[in-house]
């Protein structure tokens, strides 16, 4: 009995001024935690280094649209307590890709882009995607495949979908003379051995 009224006691105010300098304590002290909250990836920053050495700092958040990234910096966590910026290697991104990535996911943070239909349900981009998507997208032939390689390595879903899903555009309603002509491939087939190639997969252009 003696401990309850002892603890009970604990909860008690000898005074007005106690009391007061008790609040006065909790209101820091909640103002402190609410600050320590307040702290997110969107303030914090990591430099993701290109294959050429080149350094690219970028808030967390928009790292993270990169479950490579996000993986290695959540191994980074654990090792290391430090404040320093932290330092994640692309040794499979060039500079000027990496430069188009987050360009990417800095506006992907702003404007999400709509999922893609698939099948497609047209040959522009513009018809599939947003305006800003279908411009980002309108660019030359080796960029585009750099920028899916960069998304697959980094492993960026989004931006995966929209490469991709550009190159299946350039090819939607193509004759294969057409594809090649886009895509500047040497036709290796004779035009005999093309016309048995056609002979036998007939059922596909009939399908």
């Amino acid at each position: 009995a003696s401990r309850t009224a002892s603890n009970q006691h604990c909860f008690e105010y000898k005074s007005t001024s106690d009391r007061a300098s008790y609040q006065h304590y909790q209101q820091q002290h909640t103002c402190s935690t609410t600050t320590i909250m307040d702290v997110d990836d969107s303030t914090v920053e990591v430099n993701l280094i290109s294959k050429e050495g080149d350094s690219f700092p970028v808030t967390l958040n928009v790292a993270k649209m990169s479950e490579l990234v996000k993986s290695m910096m959540d191994e980074e966590d654990g090792d290391d307590d430090d404040d320093t910026t932290k330092e994640i290697p692309l040794p499979n991104v060039k500079a000027n890709v990496l430069q188009k990535v987050l360009e990417f996911c800095k506006h992907h943070m702003t404007e999400p882009m709509t999922e893609i239909e698939k099948p497609l349900k047209s040959s522009l981009m513009a018809d599939v995607v947003q305006k800003w998507y279908a411009d980002f997208v309108d660019i030359e032939q080796v960029l585009l495949f750099e920028l899916i390689l960069a998304a697959n390595y980094m492993d960026i879903k989004p931006l995966l979908d929209l490469t991709c899903a550009t190159v299946a555009s350039m090819i939607k309603g193509k004759t294969p003379e057409e594809i090649r002509q886009t895509f500047n491939i040497q036709n290796d087939f004779s035009p005999e051995e093309e016309a048995q190639v056609r002979e036998e997969n007939k059922w596909c252009e009939d399908a």
